[in-house]
């Protein structure tokens, strides 16, 4: 294994507490449970907001492609429970999960095909953001997870199906190729109005059964959200969604910084 990244976006929050540990990162405590011993065997923490996982994904594409890399290994896993504020209505779907998945060089035509990723930190930085609990007795100094609902709503429809579009365009891919959407699991009516806009681009409708969701199972893990459904769909979990070897399938994501990515994949 030559990297190891480990997308999160609050560290390892113990039980029955609210703070943060990062020290040592994450990563580097994957590589000691796994018993790895080659000091070059690199391991870092990938802060991103809930696209981490993509973007490590992308990273490790970059690795390998640039030929310093054969194998990296790319968590993602996040207990937002331990985060909540529960008296927050918006923090009710929030979830626990991990998902982690081994990328290896490859020479055939399967793999990352085209990436799109970007960070708005202007005005959209705060749309995320820790704050203090909306119930007035609890201590104002202790922090949750926030966010502002509908201005991240906006900003999705608005910049998600745009990286979408310019991912399919950087290698001419054709989007009646794409045979799956995966988009991440925040908000069921959320990525349903990304897909919308995404096809209004090439003036289509989506078609039927080209997005699962898994959301109504799993609820909103963060940066887990995509390698899980991704599972589900390779172990055959979600009804009438399946993949085979050959096809194209589309990832994309929103989070915290504001932070999008998208990345073309062939099976």
């Amino acid at each position: 294994m030559d990297y190891i990244i480990v997308a999160h976006n609050y560290g390892d929050v113990q039980y029955g507490t609210l703070q943060s540990d990062t020290v040592p990162s994450l990563a580097s405590r994957v590589k000691n449970m796994l018993m790895i011993r080659n000091p070059r065997c690199v391991a870092y923490d990938l802060l991103f907001g809930c696209p981490g996982w993509n973007e490590g994904m992308i990273q490790a594409y970059a690795f390998i492609k640039s030929g310093i890399a054969q194998r990296c290994l790319v968590v993602g896993a996040e207990t937002l429970s331990r985060v909540v504020d529960h008296y927050d209505r918006d923090s009710m779907i929030y979830a626990d999960g991990a998902g982690a998945v081994v990328v290896e060089a490859t020479s055939t035509d399967q793999g990352i095909l085209s990436f799109e990723s970007a960070t708005y930190a202007f005005e959209e930085a705060g749309y995320l953001n820790f704050g203090s609990s909306y119930a007035r007795e609890m201590d104002t100094n202790t922090r949750y997870i926030k966010m502002k609902g509908r201005k991240i709503y906006e900003f999705a429809l608005d910049k998600v199906p745009l990286a979408m579009q310019i991912c399919l365009k950087k290698e001419n891919i054709p989007i009646e190729a794409i045979k799956k959407i995966l988009i991440h699991q925040a908000n069921e009516k959320m990525d349903d109005a990304i897909l919308t806009r995404f096809y209004a681009l090439y003036d289509m409708a989506p078609p039927l059964n080209i997005m699962p969701m898994c959301i109504h199972k799993l609820g909103n893990s963060s940066v887990a959200t995509i390698p899980t459904l991704y599972d589900f769909i390779t172990h055959g979990k979600i009804d009438n969604h399946s993949l085979n070897t050959g096809d194209i399938i589309l990832f994309a994501s929103v989070g915290a910084g504001m932070n999008i990515n998208a990345f073309a994949y062939r099976v």
